[in-house]
Formats: C-alpha cells, sequence, structure tokens
C-alpha cells in the first residue's frame, strides 16, 4: 500500500511538473510575440477610449447613441463585483 501511494505521489508531481513547465512556456512564447508583433506592427496613436465615425458611412448619429447608451446600461447593471 505504501508503494502505491508513494508511485501516485511521484506521477502527481511529475504530471504537475510537466503542466508547470508547459504554461509557463506559454507565456514567454505568447510575451515574445507580443513584442514581435509591437516592433512590426506598432499601433497608431489614437485618444482613449474614443471611436471615431465617419459621417459618410451611413450610420446616424442617433443609432450611434441609442447604441452607446444601450451598451453603457448594460455595463453599469452587469459590473463585476
Amino acid at each position: 500500500m505504501t508503494e502505491m501511494m508513494s508511485s501516485g505521489i511521484e506521477l502527481m508531481f511529475a504530471g504537475m511538473g510537466i503542466v508547470f513547465v508547459f504554461l509557463t512556456m506559454l507565456v514567454v512564447v505568447i510575451n515574445m510575440m507580443s513584442s514581435l508583433l509591437q516592433r512590426f506592427f506598432p499601433d497608431a496613436p489614437t485618444s482613449q477610449g474614443a471611436v471615431s465615425v465617419s459621417v459618410s458611412s451611413g450610420i446616424d448619429k442617433s443609432i450611434i447613441a441609442a447604441i452607446t447608451a444601450a451598451v453603457h446600461q448594460h455595463r453599469s447593471k452587469h459590473k463585476q463585483r
């Protein structure tokens, strides 16, 4: 019985180690990809939180205002606590 418990514990630590190494490598690779994308495709400067809509796009400003109000109302009702 003791031998089975020690084998189980060894297997558990081996599995946890493999998962930890995999997740660490995943974080490193994602950070490298992010830095490469930022280097070769830098973001254009934009104003924070502003959405620009051209008048010639055919979207009525009242529709945009209604959608903005609905999104604001939804976000205020469903705030994360």
